[in-house]
């Protein structure tokens, strides 16, 4: 009997020692993880929490914890990325303004000069300073308008819209002056209705940035064209020409915000280096996408696809 319970007393003592020996280790396993965290935390690294243990409640922990810094760290990119374009854009901004504003001031203080000026030079300097101040505000609106629409705050609601009848109202719009420049024009748009979920507003706005864009760009190459065709989810609209083109590793960023080179499509579009931004934004809003391929003078496709409707 006194053998049996010393046997008992020496396994419960055995299990008490486990025990505390277990619990020890799981608070060195706390401290460590609770250590790491701050010290993640605090210098804003892409670490991540790594404990070997074979506790359940821990290794859920553990999950959960890693889980949280992966969204936390993704977060902190954004916000890096976006912080440096917003820099980027205020000063290209900067830039932008500075210079027609000095062109401006510069034909102003011309007036002003005591020296007399024939009435056809005043009326060219005042024509200077109507254009550069249309110009200054081109790119006020264009960034104002950007803002708005990564804030949410536009109104596009999302209807069934006929995208042969607007992508044909736009070309033909821009039918005069491209024909004007002596270039070619293919259009190739189905003459029944074909529909999709989308605004009609907002597409309006994306053909005639981008019909403008390829109308300037494919002056070189001689023609222009916009393409409407569709498979049995998506209706795509190609708009296209046959100028300069743009590079492969323009290509991968053109679409970003005020990203700017000398010979980027994005900063001449319009001035601002926003014109193919916010193009992108008012896709996206209809749920869609918009892609670009380029092969220099042969051609540089814009495609723009919208879900199709076939109700």
């Amino acid at each position: 009997m006194v053998l049996l319970l010393s046997m008992i007393i020496v396994l419960l003592i055995g299990i008490i020692g486990f025990q505390v020996k277990e619990k020890k280790k799981q608070n060195a396993t706390i401290y460590y993880m609770h250590n790491k965290l701050q010290s993640i935390m605090t210098e804003q690294t892409n670490e991540k929490i790594l404990v070997s243990t074979t506790n359940g409640e821990i290794k859920q922990l553990l999950n959960a914890m890693n889980t949280l810094l992966n969204h936390n760290q993704r977060i902190l990119a954004t916000h890096r990325k976006m912080e440096g374009s917003m820099k980027k854009m205020l000063a290209n901004i900067s830039h932008d303004l500075k210079t027609p504003l000095t062109v401006v001031l510069g034909y102003i203080e011309i007036l002003q000069l005591d020296k007399p000026i024939s009435n056809d030079e005043r009326q060219r300097l005042l024509a200077g300073v109507h254009t550069k101040t249309l110009e200054v505000l081109s790119i006020i609106h264009s960034f104002f308008d950007l803002a708005k629409i990564e804030a949410g705050d536009t109104d596009y609601p999302i209807t069934k819209i006929n995208v042969s009848e607007i992508c044909r109202k736009n070309i033909l719009s821009l039918y005069d002056l491209v024909t004007s420049k002596g270039l070619e024009i293919d259009i190739d748009i189905p003459e029944k209705p074909i529909f999709a979920l989308g605004n009609e507003e907002a597409l309006d706005r994306i053909l005639n940035n981008l019909l403008s864009n390829a109308l300037a760009y494919g002056a070189e190459g001689n023609m222009i064209g916009i393409v409407v065709r569709k498979d049995s989810a998506y209706i795509y609209i190609d708009v296209w020409d046959r100028g300069k083109g743009i590079n492969e590793y323009q290509a991968d960023y053109v679409f970003e915000r005020m990203y700017t080179l000398e010979d980027s499509r994005n900063k001449s579009f319009q001035g601002s280096g926003l014109g193919l931004t916010i193009t992108k934004r008012l896709v996206e809003i209809m749920n869609g996408s918009i892609h670009l391929s380029s092969i220099p003078y042969e051609k540089t496709i814009f495609t723009v696809s919208l879900k199709r409707m076939t109700y």
